[in-house]
């Protein structure tokens, strides 16, 4: 009930500020915009490995779904969402993804082999191959290797599976691993998402409110706006936590318009902010 006490207090029709990646509340900021055109460039050109990275929040996943999405037809995609796997494991994991029958006793060479020839047989339809790889940093050293050798099969002209890498900048620090040197040398796009800017925050937020229904005055104030922005870095994830958290605040006063002080008891209710607000008002 009180949820929906809170929805028609400020005329929506859904919740604005939701943590988990909502495809309907896309908002085409500077860096992701350019980091999606860097992965279709890439994609379309042929491009064997890609890599995408961010801190926790940036929105990696959401972009990567939106890549999956914008590819078209002419493509073959596969998804692994965790790829805390073992070697023979990941292979199996993206012979599922494809439809690809594996005998699942084989050793890791005859699943290759198998894989191989399921990448030539789409090859001939005309249809590229391309595996996203989300939460990358967290794949074991040997698996990496395992992506390696997926990347030596090609034919002549062009390679028969693309990788994605999508990960935070732990990443970055695995890869520098000298034993893995030829897989990183193997990156030839590399994107790394930064948070929103100041301006762009205060189009995020009218955008949310508006595709949840919003039709009213404008819910936050400029000044919370920028206290908002310096507290979350614009961190799209936590700028969504504070702003859920600041409108529950308001709601609570029976108010209509989100005021710097809403945003500091957010800010108070909320792990991973930090600073000091005082600073900035």
């Amino acid at each position: 009930m009180s949820q929906t006490l809170y929805l028609t207090h400020f005329g929506l029709s859904e919740a604005p500020f939701g943590i988990t990646p909502d495809t309907s509340f896309v908002f085409s900021g500077a860096a992701h915009q350019e980091a999606l055109n860097t992965l279709l460039v890439a994609a379309r050109g042929g491009e064997g490995f890609m890599k995408i990275t961010g801190e926790v929040g940036t929105g990696k996943t959401l972009l990567c779904r939106r890549f999956l999405a914008t590819l078209g037809e002419g493509f073959v995609t596969a998804y692994l969402p965790n790829p805390y796997l073992e070697p023979r494991t990941l292979l199996l994991a993206l012979a599922e993804e494809l439809g690809v029958a594996l005998d699942k006793d084989a050793d890791q060479y005859h699943l290759l082999k198998a894989l191989n020839l399921a990448l030539l047989n789409f090859a001939r339809q005309k249809k590229a191959v391309l595996l996203c790889l989300d939460e990358a940093q967290a794949m074991p050293l040997e698996t990496m290797e395992t992506l390696r050798l997926l990347s030596n099969l090609e034919t002549e002209k062009r390679k028969l599976l693309q990788l994605v890498l999508f990960g935070q900048p732990e990443l970055d620090d695995k890869l520098a691993n000298p034993s893995i040197r030829q897989l990183r040398q193997r990156i030839t796009f590399h994107y790394r998402l930064r948070g929103l800017k100041r301006n762009e925050l205060e189009h995020y937020l009218a955008h949310r409110l508006r595709v949840a229904g919003h039709r009213g005055t404008q819910v936050f104030s400029s000044a919370a706006i920028r206290s908002m922005h310096r507290a979350s870095v614009g961190t799209p994830r936590l700028v969504n936590i504070l702003a859920h958290k600041a409108m529950m605040s308001v709601f609570g006063e029976g108010g209509q318009q989100v005021l710097p002080r809403h945003v500091h008891v957010a800010v108070n209710d909320t792990e991973g902010v930090s600073l000091p607000l005082w600073r900035f008002w």
